[in-house]
């Protein structure tokens, strides 16, 4: 009958056609799904990243004008005067003081994502866990 349709100019795909399109779709879907979410966290990491250095940047203009460290958890207020505008979409951030004098720890985390980025000044190393 299939092949009668065909020689009377019936026109379209068949099942089986079909089926293989569909197939051949979702095995698409199931490697660039995961890839496309794994894109979005390096962003995310990213986005924390900069505002980690826009923030630790801040503190040392803030250290230079005040011979101390400034402890917060409104950075985008407490810090305004010395460069930091805004954080990304998303972003908190805290600045933590042992010692204002000597040393802080800054924690940039994210609605967005379970990882955060912290710096410590002690060692001057940026860390994404």
């Amino acid at each position: 009958m299939l092949n009668r349709l065909r020689k009377n100019g019936g026109k379209g795909f068949t099942l089986i056609e079909l089926m293989i399109v569909i197939a051949i779709i979702g095995i698409l879907a199931a490697i660039a799904i995961p890839q496309y979410n794994a894109y979005r966290e390096r962003a995310y990491i990213a986005s924390m990243q900069a505002d980690c250095s826009a923030i630790r940047i801040a503190e040392e203009a803030y250290y230079v004008d005040k011979d101390e460290y400034k402890a917060t958890k409104d950075v985008t207020k407490d810090l305004k005067d010395y460069g930091m505008v805004a954080l990304s979409k998303g972003n908190k951030a805290e600045v933590t003081c042992k010692d204002k004098t000597k040393d802080y720890k800054i924690e940039v985390s994210s609605s967005h994502t379970k990882m955060k980025v912290t710096f410590d000044s002690t060692n001057g190393k940026t860390e994404t866990k």
